[in-house]
């Protein structure tokens, strides 16, 4: 509970970064800048990530395991499992937004951490998968997959 916490102000804290000032930090450095803010700017809901998605700004990633992966999955989201991450940072672009996802949150937000320590701008869905699956259903699906498409 107290990395999940630990983790959950780091990311905090890292959001406050903007692209070209982007670094590393030190997660003691993290967490003595963390505030109301950083907080607030560590999340992000479905219709945003959607919008920016849209808009070419974000980079989602999947971070469950594989198999999780296997079972169900976007089309649109790349999967690199927490564990592979920290060999697979070469394969995130640090000019967008990255956004961490998993069925919930927890392991999301504890990637989310680990980018943002590592110089990225990070956010993770608070919704998780399971409520982007719900999210995108019917015409909701339909009109972002061929919004998507143009």
């Amino acid at each position: 509970m107290k990395l999940i916490a630990m983790s959950f102000i780091a990311v905090l804290m890292a959001t406050m970064l903007y692209a070209q000032d982007l670094k590393s930090v030190s997660f003691d450095d993290y967490l003595k800048s963390f505030d109301y803010k950083e907080r607030k700017n560590m999340k992000i809901e479905i219709p945003e990530m959607l919008d920016l998605y849209k808009q070419g700004t974000v980079q989602i990633i999947d971070i469950r395991f594989s198999e999780e992966y296997q079972a169900y999955n976007f089309s649109f989201i790349k999967n690199i499992p927490l564990n592979e991450l920290p060999e697979r940072l070469g394969e995130l672009d640090k000019t967008k937004i990255i956004v961490t996802i998993c069925p919930h949150y927890d392991r999301a937000e504890i990637a989310r951490t680990y980018l943002t320590l590592k110089g990225f701008r990070s956010k993770y869905l608070v919704d998780g998968a399971v409520g982007l699956a719900e999210y995108l259903r019917g015409d909701k699906a339909k009109d972002f997959i061929n919004a998507i498409k143009k």
